[in-house]
């Protein structure tokens, strides 16, 4: 999936924010001079011993609690999946990136109910210099995401 093409064929207003690589969510808030709370990083979950994948999104200065995620999916088994099974769910990305439309890979999205209150978020592109910004409403539309609590709340 060429994200840029996708977006712009949608008609989906975005910004694009080109930086210093970085490998993390953390130092791409700071490259891009956004807060934590309001960069989506992208994890992909293996569920019920890895018969099916899921993308989660959450904000950067968050990370996963499996206790409040599997109670919130019904009870599923998660667990992290491999940097490999990252680059087969998403092989046009550089290695180590996941775009955060989960449904244009066959899997299903998640996002974090703390990311609902943000107006806009963003991302990382399909690089480590890229950085998308968009509406979060926009987002939800294009994606249709489960919206449920994936992390502790703080």
């Amino acid at each position: 999936m060429r994200v840029l093409e996708f977006l712009n064929e949608r008609h989906v207003p975005f910004e694009i924010l080109d930086h210093v690589p970085t490998y993390d969510a953390q130092h791409m808030a700071h490259a891009v001079h956004v807060r934590g709370g309001a960069v989506a990083k992208s994890v992909l979950l293996r569920a019920n011993h890895g018969y099916r994948y899921m993308t989660a999104i959450l904000p950067a200065t968050q990370k996963i609690d499996f206790d409040v995620a599997s109670r919130a999916l019904g009870g599923s088994e998660l667990r992290l999946a491999s940097e490999a099974e990252v680059s087969e769910v998403c092989p046009e990305c550089e290695a180590g990136v996941l775009l955060p439309f989960g449904s244009q890979y066959g899997v299903k999205t998640v996002v974090d109910s703390s990311l609902a209150k943000e107006d806009e978020i963003v991302f990382e592109g399909s690089t480590h210099h890229e950085t998308i910004r968009m509406k979060f409403a926009d987002f939800c539309r294009l994606e249709s995401p489960l919206i449920v609590p994936l992390t502790r709340p703080t």
